[in-house]
């Protein structure tokens, strides 16, 4: 019995640290789309509902940087990605009257993690 006892306790830790770390996503994914929904709006792209769903909120940030729109699908195919990402966020920083030259600090660890909020919450 005490060994059911501690694999029933052990499998209840695990799943509240799933659990937590679900939680701390989210909240993670809110904040991002919220950024991304100050960006279009200070840069005059009115991105509705598109900028809370997953993918589909590439759309207004591609309005954004003046991209066409068929470029979500350039975000499907690895390592064009990577490119089209950095070309979207270059202009987006010249869209939001900053250096494109801010798009390499997404390539610093822990200096990456304020770059979408400051081009939010920047003047």
């Amino acid at each position: 019995m005490n060994e059911t006892a501690s694999n029933a306790a052990a499998v209840g830790m695990g799943l509240a640290m799933v659990l937590v770390l679900v939680v701390i996503g989210l909240a993670f994914y809110l904040f991002y789309c919220y950024c991304a929904k100050r960006i279009c709006e200070k840069c005059g792209v009115n991105p509705g509902i598109l900028i809370w769903i997953p993918i589909v909120q590439l759309i207004p940030l591609l309005q954004v940087a003046k991209m066409a729109v068929w470029m979500v699908l350039l975000f499907l195919i690895p390592i064009v990605n990577i490119v089209v990402a950095i070309m979207m966020w270059a202009k987006i920083c010249t869209a939001r009257g900053k250096s494109p030259w801010l798009v390499i600090m997404m390539f610093i660890p822990i200096v990456n993690i304020v770059f979408i909020p400051y081009l939010a919450f920047s003047e």
